[in-house]
């Protein structure tokens, strides 16, 4: 095989990776999520209930001109090859850092610095839940490039001692970029902090620029804070609320743990051990914060997994940690421990064609597997002209789900007809569209991936103040089965309600 410089493989990596997520993109149709996330793009605001906006208006070019799935996702996948980079340029700083300092491998020379970001790619490429955020664009796609720019500029500000004015501004830019894109953004902020104050000196509190970076980065996510002010802080209060999520259970932080590993890998945490079991003995104290921008949020994120969570809130966390895995597993290679090494990244790599090879089949299902998650990635365009064509055939007010995932698919490709979530819960639909009015006739949705009774008068459904809701009556319009290679995976059921009324308290 022909020897390629680093570089070289870093990019034709990348490059085959994208690939596949370019043909994913539109073999397969908007998720919960991104449907959610591109709703934003249509109603355009200067902050939503769930997230700050820059995920919405980043998508907006894109979607004003109408562009289909493939197309939009452009968007998350041209971030994933910006992250890729980044990691890239972060291993490099890191490698520049331990040798102009003389931080550890105390016997032995580094690799290069761009076999070292070549590995730390190689990490990224090979973790199997960050090909999700390439594909689909969720919040976390947007907060880890500018993470690692963040902590680009962090390792600079140690190998430099100190910031022009440029590298203020881009700093405070990235910070405010940072808070439009996801509150968790704040833990990043706090990895940053904690390397300026462990620095030997505290120059930086006296300059100038780094007032002017935080006032900078404050004018940036004024908007989210205007918005959230003007709607009674629902923003923030969901999200903590959301946050601590419901009872505490060990069991829970166990499967968070283990769920972790299978979503990142073994070769990025062996490779972080190796770093750590050469580098951190000499104490240096800059390369230890350094660290925090993945046990900040990481530790948060796990402390809070007793009460639920979900994987990919960790990425920007594991994208920092990617650098030091790439130097620790570089210097195993240069010592000839490759065999395992190479072990790892080829099953890693058979995990991630294994799962876009499922995503692609339509999933399984059979009677053992009671749920099949891919299956929630197939149909809804068509439920959506479905439901559009019998909406304006019985003259109704609009579509109506009993949950806000099923909202979101159905708003998307009914577009623009109103759709009613009928939960009873505060959520962005709310402000989208608002409560269903009293005596309203709806078009009713039913997903039996996500079934539920139809809320007339024998089974109502209960709204917070107590008040119960029902429907004179449903009446079944039309139902369509959803197949994927002559296998059956889900169907839709249309029904007309009429006169949507209150039917009193709840006994």
């Amino acid at each position: 095989m022909r020897q390629y410089p680093p570089t070289v493989w870093v990019i034709i990596s990348i490059l085959i990776a994208a690939l596949v997520h370019f043909g994913l993109g539109f073999a397969i149709e908007f998720s919960v999520d991104e449907a959610h996330y591109a709703l934003y793009a249509r109603h355009l605001a200067l902050s939503y209930f769930d997230h700050p906006p820059l995920v919405g208006w980043i998508q907006w070019p894109l979607i004003s001109l109408s562009a289909n799935e493939g197309i939009i996702r452009l968007v998350p996948e041209l971030l994933w090859v910006l992250s890729c980079y980044g990691v890239f340029l972060v291993s490099k700083e890191l490698h520049r850092l331990i040798q102009g300092r003389n931080a550890g491998f105390l016997t032995s020379a580094l690799p290069s610095a761009n076999s070292c970001g070549l590995m730390a790619v190689l990490c990224v490429i090979a973790a199997p839940l960050p090909h999700v955020l390439a594909i689909g664009l969720l919040p976390d796609t947007l907060l880890i490039p500018l993470s690692l720019g963040i902590m680009l500029m962090a390792l600079r500000w140690i190998r430099k001692d100190t910031f022009s004015t440029g590298d203020w501004i881009v700093l405070g830019i990235l910070l405010g970029l940072a808070g439009l894109s996801k509150y968790t953004a704040c833990f990043t902020a706090l990895a940053l902090l904690i390397v300026f104050l462990v620095h030997p000196r505290k120059t930086w509190i006296g300059q100038r620029g780094f007032w002017f970076a935080a006032v900078f980065a404050l004018i940036l996510i004024s908007p989210v804070i205007y918005w959230n002010g003007s709607h009674d802080w629902i923003s923030f209060r969901y999200q903590i609320a959301h946050g601590g999520g419901s009872s505490w259970a060990w069991r829970r932080v166990a499967a968070f743990l283990g769920l972790q590993v299978l979503c990142f890998g073994p070769l990025i945490i062996i490779g972080t051990f190796l770093f750590c079991k050469n580098c951190l003995h000499t104490g240096r104290r800059s390369i230890l914060a350094l660290l925090g921008f993945f046990v900040i949020p990481f530790g948060i994120f796990a402390a809070l997994s007793g009460g639920g969570g979900l994987p990919h809130w960790t990425s920007p966390a594991w994208f920092c940690l990617a650098p030091f895995a790439g130097i620790g597993l570089a210097k195993a290679w240069s010592m000839r421990h490759r065999f395992w090494i190479k072990l790892l990244w080829i099953f890693q790599i058979t995990l991630c064609l294994l799962g876009f090879a499922y995503v692609l089949s339509g999933g399984i299902n059979t009677a053992a597997i009671k749920s099949n998650p891919i299956a929630d990635l197939y149909g809804w365009k068509l439920a959506g002209q479905k439901a559009t064509e019998l909406a304006k055939a019985n003259q109704v007010q609009g579509i109506a789900v009993q949950n806000w995932t099923l909202g979101s698919r159905i708003a998307w490709y009914a577009h623009p007809l109103p759709v009613f979530i009928l939960d009873q819960r505060q959520d962005q639909f709310d402000l989208w569209f608002g409560q269903l009015p009293l005596g309203s006739s709806v078009l009713l949705v039913n997903w039996t991936g996500m079934s539920f009774h139809q809320p007339t008068r024998d089974k109502p459904i209960s709204g917070p103040a107590g008040e119960q809701f029902a429907f004179a009556e449903c009446k079944p319009l039309d139902q369509i089965a959803i197949e994927r290679f002559g296998q059956h995976l889900s169907s839709f059921e249309f029904s007309l309600c009429t006169n949507w009324q209150k039917t009193g308290l709840r006994q």
